[in-house]
């Protein structure tokens, strides 16, 4: 991992650092919104702690389990050092998830509401975080122009590619919510896109093959589009769909949202690029 500053033992890297901005930047944008849906934020901001923590659990076990069993299981003591990198953004997904919707149930508050306000955050805050994550893609040429040197070896700037495409669905995303037909649809669609994001990215990094150029990440993204196509239509029959609840979304908001993707994007690249290159 990148380090950035060194306090005697303790050393502050970038990953980290994006991490944490990218948790703070998203937990401030949920708790804005239910603030203004009157939701009780009290609340929802302890789901967002909790779903924090059970994330990073989840992305360390499904790395640990999935990526990389055999080590793990012959050195057990390392799969608490997370300081030294391993997460799974799946494994990240469904703890966050399983805390999040455990919290909400306990504390009986809207499950499907929660989630749509939390997409869009959740989408920000994966973007921002993964400037700093250092997982390179695979070698390329000298001269292709997106590559990144690193030790002397040009690379696929598979972290810019994903953090790219996580703002444009967060763009999408923020325009979704202003015009929802049933409650989940936000969130869903966040589901699906980030699995097809992911899907996307995997064909520039490496890791373990299953079938052709096909990964372990493929198949978990698959079986992710497919629950999501599935929660779809068990939302469209629990909950009719109402086109009442559409709101008109005028050129300007889509401008603004436009803009504001766009900037988001130079300013990680010009971030990513002047720090990992």
């Amino acid at each position: 991992m990148k380090p950035l500053i060194s306090f005697g033992p303790f050393t502050l890297h970038l990953f980290g650092l994006m991490i944490a901005i990218g948790a703070a930047v998203g937990i401030f944008l949920f708790i804005r919104e239910a603030k203004k849906r009157e939701m009780n934020h009290q609340v929802l901001l302890d789901v967002a702690v909790y779903s924090l923590v059970g994330g990073v659990i989840g992305a360390r076990l499904v790395y640990v389990f999935i990526y990389n069993p055999i080590f793990y299981l012959a050195n057990p003591i390392e799969i608490l050092f997370i300081h030294q990198g391993g997460l799974s953004i799946h494994g990240g997904i469904i703890g966050g998830l399983l805390a999040g919707y455990l919290l909400l149930k306990r504390r009986q508050i809207p499950v499907w509401k929660s989630l749509d306000l939390v997409a869009p955050a959740l989408i920000l805050a994966q973007g921002i975080s993964r400037i700093g994550c250092d997982v390179f893609g695979m070698p390329v040429s000298s001269n292709f122009p997106l590559g990144i040197e690193v030790n002397g070896e040009y690379l696929h700037p598979a972290q810019a590619y994903e953090f790219t495409l996580n703002f444009i669905l967060f763009g999408y995303l923020w325009l979704r919510l202003k015009r929802t037909a049933y409650s989940g649809q936000v969130f869903l669609h966040y589901f699906i896109g980030f699995m097809i994001i992911r899907a996307i990215v995997e064909f520039s990094r490496i890791n373990p093959i299953i079938f052709g150029p096909f990964t372990v990440s493929h198949l978990m993204s698959l079986i992710g589009i497919i629950v999501g196509l599935v929660l779809i239509n068990y939302r469209k029959k629990e909950e009719v769909v109402k086109k009442g609840r559409f709101m008109t979304i005028n050129k300007s908001d889509v401008i603004k949202v436009a803009l504001v993707v766009v900037a988001l994007i130079l300013s990680s690249l010009l971030l990513y690029y002047g720090v990992q290159g």
